[in-house]
């Protein structure tokens, strides 16, 4: 069951490259497991590390602090290219609880909401804002729709509403229709 989310409070991680596809969070070769857990190690690999599996000195990801580090701010149409579960799984596992950006292609933005990671979409000039601050502090409050950085004022952000009392109850589509079993068990045997 996914982890509640009212409010984030983190510092960011800055991606500004435009375009990065579902391959580039998780490469295809470590699409071999259908559980979440580990690989968040894999996450980004080809950008951590070298052919011989040795971390890149220069690599951003490899030099954060990740439980101080949990939203991700990258650049337009992220998460563009193949259907790819394993991706928000991967951010996940790596310690993200959030994506900013000017544009998150809407099948990772589905693949995301269900698994409890949250794409928050913002304008140009936040945008550019918070890239502009690498490892800056933000907020996030979803009760709001709310992001806030530095001394600027909030901006709202848009969301599914189911996707959204989802993520604040900490239950996924499942864990949701669970709750209501009993009522569906009521209704079905007035109906019977």
């Amino acid at each position: 069951m996914p982890e509640r989310f009212t409010q984030l409070i983190s510092r960011t991680v800055v991606l500004p490259q435009a375009n990065i596809d579902t391959d580039q969070i998780i490469p295809a070769r470590f699409l071999t497991t259908t559980t979440r857990d580990g690989l968040g190690g894999a996450a980004f690999y080809d950008w951590r590390y070298d052919a011989n599996g040795q971390p890149l000195p220069d690599a951003t990801l490899n030099a954060i602090d990740r439980p101080n580090h949990r939203i991700l701010v990258a650049g337009d149409n992220f998460g563009c290219g193949s259907s790819r579960e394993h991706a928000p799984w991967a951010l996940m596992d790596y310690g993200f609880r959030a994506v900013v950006s000017t544009g998150i292609a809407d099948i990772f933005c589905s693949n995301a909401l269900k698994n409890g990671l949250l794409p928050v979409v913002v304008d140009t000039a936040t945008h550019a804002r918070l890239l502009d601050d690498p490892g800056g502090r933000v907020t996030i409050d979803l009760e709001r729709c709310q992001l806030s950085a530095g001394n600027e004022p909030p901006v709202t952000f848009s969301i599914d509403p189911f996707a959204r009392r989802c993520l604040i109850d900490g239950v996924d589509t499942l864990g949701w229709l669970l709750e209501r079993l009993p009522l569906i068990q009521s209704f079905e045997a007035r109906a019977a």
